[in-house]
């Protein structure tokens, strides 16, 4: 088993405010991110076309001159920036896929080894030829595919969408989407604008290309050579008749543009809602986090949780193992709309929080939870027929890498930890060796996912016991 490790504290921060742009205002923003995400599409084509070199092999000095013609300096450098940061992330996907794969290759191939009905070496082969000879055509079909992928790999030439494949997909079925013409193409626009300016320390208020004054929220933003002659405001700026003023994590930001340090500014449009927001973001100084054994010589109890479908499973524990008083359930309801389920999450994580501080709690302890090999390899270890499909819909509908990074960010600002333990056999054990004793000590009804919680935080993970020391 893998040891306990703490999760580090976010490396940024990124806050919001909408935009109440007037007509004028939105016009003049939609020109600027239409020719600047002309010009950003055109170089990340090109970066793609370089392929995988050295650093400074890609030509960023060279295409950053070529875009300063028809933008200006900050605007270049955000958009070669950019296109190198889409470039390394798509490699990145690219190598995921390649080894989910493998994984999923490996796993057929040594079932379809064995003859059908037997198990040779621990491993089962499939139940009756017409299986097999299913799987053997899978088979072919995921070794095409990763030969395809390796060739891509190999060339440097992954495949980006601007504006992202889902919307190019559902151009091709509107009807199945509910869209008519008019409004993907609203949509496809929207997801292609460029209004990106990255921060520079020393610059006025953190940010040249664009500024918020933090004494009225005025923002002004540098218009490019080919559209100077809309500016409203001298050195070819154009001040925005609106104002913004930043209510999350206010105070920090203020601070931050007052002493002239970086602050990166989006500026986004969602056509649903026909609204324009504003995003800033900055890096935050490191912050080191205790391990878990320092958690443990300190005596700090922990607030072990369990992501379940439909639920969390909640149990505090005390430095030994021990659980401490009545487990809890924080229900979910992770259906709707991104935006509702996303702040359903935030709600549970906000309740489990406030559970931990009220308990006494120095931070809270999660499974490493990800589900690569599920997703890879559901359909050989997930079961079969229509309750297997049934489950593997159910294992790759948890936002299991949403649910720890929402909780590493709310956690890290509530002042408590995050220690992340490894999976195996949390719920095996806990259902052998405690639902039993936590039943006879609780008056509400413990389930095996109360007893994984507190095998994942009291066995041999966060707090280094034993399976069966209680």
């Amino acid at each position: 088993m893998a040891p306990p490790f703490t999760i580090a504290a976010p490396a940024g921060a990124r806050i919001r405010d909408r935009l109440r742009l007037y007509s004028a205002d939105e016009k003049v923003l939609t020109l600027l991110g239409e020719h600047l995400g002309h010009h950003a599409r055109v170089d990340l084509a090109e970066r793609v076309r370089i392929g995988r070199v050295a650093v400074e092999d890609n030509r960023r000095a060279e295409r950053k001159r070529a875009l300063t013609k028809v933008s200006s300096s900050r605007w270049a450098g955000a958009i070669t920036r950019a296109s190198e940061d889409q470039f390394q992330l798509s490699l990145r996907c690219l190598f995921d896929e390649r080894a989910s794969l493998r994984r999923a290759i490996a796993k057929i191939g040594k079932r379809v080894a064995v003859p059908c009905g037997q198990r040779v070496g621990g491993v089962r082969g499939y139940s009756d030829q017409a299986e097999r000879a299913q799987k053997q055509y899978r088979l072919r079909l995921l070794t095409a595919r990763l030969a395809e992928l390796e060739a891509r790999i190999q060339a440097g030439h992954p495949a980006i969408v601007v504006g992202g494949r889902r919307l190019v997909k559902n151009r091709h079925s509107l009807a199945d989407a509910g869209l008519g013409e008019r409004e993907w193409r609203e949509r496809w626009d929207a997801a292609r604008l460029f209004l990106t300016a990255d921060g520079e320390s020393g610059a006025p208020y953190g940010n040249y290309t664009i500024s918020v004054d933090p004494a009225d929220g005025t923002v002004t933003i540098v218009l490019p050579e080919p559209l100077r002659h809309l500016a409203n405001a001298p050195r070819g700026r154009y001040r925005l008749a609106c104002t913004v003023m930043f209510n999350h994590r206010g105070e920090e930001w203020v601070d931050r543009v007052t002493a002239n340090q970086a602050v990166r500014y989006d500026i986004t449009h969602d056509p649903v809602r026909g609204r324009w927001y504003l995003d800033a973001s900055w890096s935050t100084p490191k912050a080191v986090r205790p391990t878990p054994d320092e958690l443990t010589a300190g005596g700090a109890r922990l607030l072990a949780v369990d992501l379940n479908v439909g639920h969390l499973a909640a149990c505090v524990v005390d430095p030994h193992g021990n659980p401490v008083g009545e487990p809890f359930t924080v229900f979910t309801s992770l259906t709707g709309p991104a935006s509702q389920r996303d702040g359903r999450l935030r709600a549970a994580i906000t309740e489990l929080t406030d559970l931990a501080k009220t308990h006494g709690c120095a931070g809270l302890a999660i499974e490493n939870l990800g589900f690569d090999d599920a997703r890879a390899i559901g359909r050989e270890t997930m079961g079969r027929g229509k309750r297997g499909k049934t489950f593997r819909r159910t294992v790759a509908g948890m936002p299991t890498a949403r649910f720890r990074e929402r909780l590493r960010g709310m956690a890290h600002h509530a002042g408590l930890v995050v220690v992340a333990v490894d999976p195996a056999y949390t719920s095996r054990w806990g259902g052998q060796h405690w639902q039993a004793p936590l039943q006879q000590q609780s008056k509400t009804t413990v389930t095996g996912h109360h007893a994984a919680r507190w095998r994942s935080a009291g066995g041999p993970s966060a707090t280094g016991y034993g399976v069966g020391q209680v």
